[in-house]
């Protein structure tokens, strides 16, 4: 989200946190949104509800939902609403989850045709209890939209999916418009992140998506907030680039519940406009960075850099 008030620029050595306390007290006003009342939200809403469809948008309280939700944009969680994992900063049940729902691709498909969205981001949970990894139903999804919203741009989130390169490919090969996997935060801060995830296979997997389907964009994004520094953020920001990202999304990290990891510092809007600029000196193609900046904002907008529908790019 842009801002207009100036902050002081901080050195780019500086860190963003070294063994900083958690805050205390209540958000700084950069963090506060209007509550959600537009027309076109309160519609999806009531639609949502009707058609018995899980959000993201609502699962990890995003507060950017009103304006995505007025923009007729909005991201679908499949293959159910439990995870397999039990990452430090997700707020996503998680459990033992039940087998695979088949008819979800074309449920989801004739619910986004009466919905009349313009763009759609599908994530899921991650499922580790499927060899797969559901991939095979992200492939379906992709099919059924294309299908029922032939005009809607379509972006997917995806898990690592253990490093299991057959079902990346089998994604890739229905042509979203944008894979996005993101790598959430720093290498150093992994374990306590996303303690099943390993970075370098993060990166493996964006970089695989690009040489499977080289005209499908390819996305990442960050937290900050969580105890790294702007060098390690910038770290990698560049390994990204070498795998050919596009589009980078960098966000400031909100805690969930107590139950979740802390906040360690909040981030002025002045040094995410810092990141933003460094991004693009490195070659991405498009980067939204901003303390209310999520994964899937303003994604509507990025699905523009493919120039043309994904089924057209061979």
């Amino acid at each position: 989200m842009t801002t207009r008030q100036l902050l002081p620029m901080v050195p780019r050595s500086q860190p963003l946190s070294v063994d900083a306390p958690a805050p205390r007290g209540n958000r700084p006003d950069w963090l506060r949104v209007r509550f959600p009342q537009g027309q076109n939200y309160q519609d999806l809403r009531h639609l949502m509800r009707e058609q018995n469809l899980h959000t993201i948008c609502e699962e990890a309280h995003c507060p950017n939902i009103g304006e995505c939700w007025e923009n007729r944009t909005a991201t679908f969680l499949i293959l159910g609403d439990i995870c397999t994992r039990n990452c430090g900063f997700c707020n996503v049940t998680t459990g033992r989850p039940t087998g695979l729902d088949l008819e979800e691709p074309e449920r989801l498909a004739r619910a986004v045709q009466k919905i009349g969205l313009r763009h759609i981001v599908i994530t899921s949970v991650t499922r580790d209890d499927v060899p797969d990894g559901g991939a095979q139903v992200y492939a379906e999804t992709i099919a059924k939209l294309r299908d029922y919203v032939p005009g809607c741009g379509i972006e997917v989130l995806v898990p690592d999916f253990l490093g299991n390169w057959d079902a990346l490919a089998t994604v890739m090969a229905a042509r979203p418009d944008i894979l996005n996997h993101n790598m959430e935060t720093v290498p150093r801060l992994y374990r306590r992140v996303r303690p099943k995830a390993i970075y370098e296979q993060s990166l493996e997997l964006l970089g695989r998506a690009k040489a499977l389907a080289p005209g499908v964009v390819t996305k990442s994004g960050l937290m900050a907030g969580l105890g790294e520094t702007r060098d390690e953020l910038l770290h990698t920001f560049a390994r990204l680039r070498e795998q050919d990202v596009d589009v980078l999304t960098i966000g400031q990290y909100l805690r969930p519940t107590m139950r979740h990891l802390p906040v360690e510092r909040y981030v002025p809007p002045a040094e995410f406009a810092e990141l933003k600029t460094s991004a693009l000196a490195m070659g991405f193609g498009h980067v939204e960075s901003g303390p209310l900046v999520r994964s899937s904002y303003h994604a509507h907008e990025q699905v523009q850099l493919v120039g043309s529908p994904a089924t057209a790019s061979g």
